[in-house]
């Protein structure tokens, strides 16, 4: 958006940083509109009538042109009620707009050439995801997806949903990736990737439990038990073989880099509060753990349990509170884990 505004009163921070809330606030209802072909001016002056400030607006898109012009004895209420006026005649100017296409009239407007605004060059059109997003995303962040469904299986397995070992973390994952490179499921905006992958990866959690229900049989392909990964006791030949030379640089400590100790306290921990949200309830704990664990916003995690966002955030807050009665213990990440889910 193309802002541009004019002062003939003194020109204050406080004034400034008020125009540019208003303006990210109108920002929201003009997504639909190409920012370069948008335009915003204002003026802000005395009142010459009588005391006062006078706000005057003109807002120019492709489709159309809206104005304003309020007056009030201060200027920070001058200039919320020119903004919400200019915003209400946007919220018309855009219903207009999606109903113009509607009605008893569409065939001949159609027969006449002309089109919905969606799909002119004005209209801004999110990039929809492709295969190649799909593959990349998975190659970075595959771990962190594995993580995820395996603290679903887990917790599906304490409450008997599922049987120890009816599915296996790799199966959901195949299925979840399969789901999304699919034609058959529609896929969503670049942005929304990420929760994307997760809502498929729970629904193939629910889809493989139905599956293998009544299946008593135990695949011969599939492990059931830790496997031995460790080549040796020794910390040193986890990454350097005896034939390799060790350099100097290789056995350097990282003081930025959190030690053995630190990392096994923490996966500690979460694992004791994700066990303690067990009893908090299924929408409560799932909640929590994305907004908290897995860093989602209050809009991801809707999308993802096909929620409002009001739901989750209250969610959210009664998973916190069971949390605070139910794992007493003083540690620094639980209180930064609780703190953090007050800001939902």
């Amino acid at each position: 958006m193309n802002v541009q505004f004019s002062y003939k009163i003194s020109k204050t921070p406080d004034l400034e940083k008020l125009i540019n809330q208003q303006v990210e606030k109108l920002g929201r209802y003009l997504r639909v509109f190409r920012p370069d072909l948008v335009h915003l001016k204002g003026l802000i002056e005395e009142n010459s009538a009588r005391e006062g400030v006078v706000v005057s607006l003109n807002l120019r898109l492709p489709s159309g042109q809206m104005a304003s012009q309020e007056s009030s004895p201060t200027a920070s209420a001058a200039i919320k009620a020119a903004f919400e006026s200019v915003a209400e005649q946007v919220k018309k100017h855009k219903d207009l707009l999606r109903n113009h296409h509607k009605g008893p009239r569409r065939q001949d407007r159609a027969s006449a050439g002309t089109v919905p605004f969606e799909e002119t060059m004005a209209a801004v059109k999110p990039e929809q995801i492709s295969s190649a997003d799909i593959s990349s995303y998975v190659n970075v962040n595959l771990p962190r997806l594995q993580r995820f469904i395996q603290r679903e299986i887990d917790y599906r397995e304490s409450q008997g949903q599922l049987q120890p070992g009816q599915i296996a973390a790799g199966d959901v994952v195949g299925e979840a990736i399969a789901n999304a490179l699919s034609e058959q499921h529609e896929s969503p905006e670049r942005m929304k990737l990420e929760p994307w992958v997760h809502r498929l990866a729970m629904q193939a959690i629910d889809v493989l439990a139905s599956e293998n229900r009544d299946e008593e049989n135990i695949p011969l392909e599939r492990s059931h038990g830790q496997p031995n990964v460790n080549a040796s006791h020794e910390a040193k030949l986890q990454f350097h073989q005896p034939d390799e030379q060790l350099s100097e640089e290789n056995v350097i400590p990282d003081p930025a880099a959190n030690n053995p100790e630190e990392l096994a306290a923490r996966r500690e921990l979460i694992t004791l509060v994700e066990t303690t949200l067990r009893d908090a309830g299924r929408n409560e704990r799932e909640a929590f753990i994305l907004y908290t664990v897995e860093g989602f916003t209050l809009e991801e995690i809707a999308d993802i349990a096909n929620r409002s966002v009001e739901e989750v955030r209250a969610s959210i807050r009664k998973a916190s509170e069971h949390l605070q009665r139910a794992l007493p213990i003083e540690d620094p990440l639980k209180e930064k884990l609780v703190e953090y889910s007050k800001s939902a």
